[in-house]
């Protein structure tokens, strides 16, 4: 880990992060996008961590990590995860705003730093948003969630992850108690429209599908 350089560790934890909850790796044009650059600049990148046997690459395909990429992403998502946990239960921050935090302290804190957080924070399996966090040996702990987005009327389950990517929908999902653990019903599903009506807390909020996807559940 210390001898790839924080855009390497970016890449690789990406790529990584795009198989996580998706089946298919991400493709060049997708991964310029997560990491906000030039197609042209991710094509040369990948290129040249295929070379340093990081990752692999088919022409038009979609992008895989190695053997050695992996354990290097792992690596890095165990820190990422980790940071943020620390920053909501110790310095008090929302988990709308843990996320570009942790992008900077992961790449300035050791390995021993990290191991030594672990264990203040009694080793927990999960984020602020649910993810899971890989152990040390890396190993991730399996999540049975599916998507809000993918349950028919009448079907209950317990929210188990949100993603981060976008902060105002995090606030909002806070705002409404579509939060980790809380117990969902899918009141209504109108598919001529694209929404999703739920019940959480004794009340029924009204979701847009798009919506609904950044939210898993382990169905009752």
């Amino acid at each position: 880990m210390t001898t790839l350089t924080p855009a390497t560790q970016d890449y690789l934890k990406v790529v990584w992060a795009a198989r996580e909850w998706d089946d298919d790796g991400p493709s060049t044009t997708a991964l310029a996008t997560r990491l906000g650059l030039s197609v042209s600049s991710v094509s040369d990148g990948v290129k040249r961590l295929t070379a340093q046997g990081l990752l692999e690459h088919a022409p038009y395909g979609s992008i895989a990590l190695t053997e050695a990429g992996r354990a290097a992403a792992v690596a890095m998502v165990r820190k990422h995860r980790l940071i943020e946990t620390f920053l909501v239960e110790y310095l008090g921050y929302g988990w709308d705003e843990v996320h570009d935090e942790a992008e900077v302290l992961e790449h300035a804190v050791s390995e021993e730093f990290i191991e030594r957080l672990a264990a203040r924070l009694g080793h927990p399996e999960r984020d602020p948003h649910g993810d899971p966090i890989p152990a040390r040996d890396g190993t991730v702990p399996a999540l049975p969630a599916v998507r809000l987005s993918a349950l028919e009327e009448g079907a209950t389950g317990v929210i188990a992850r949100v993603s981060d990517a976008e902060p105002a929908l995090l606030r909002y999902f806070a705002e409404v108690g579509l939060v980790l653990d809380a117990h969902v019903r899918v009141v209504a599903r109108r598919e001529v429209v694209g929404t999703l009506d739920v019940e959480v807390g004794g009340s029924v909020v009204s979701l847009g599908l798009a919506a609904a996807d950044a939210a898993w559940l382990v169905p009752a």
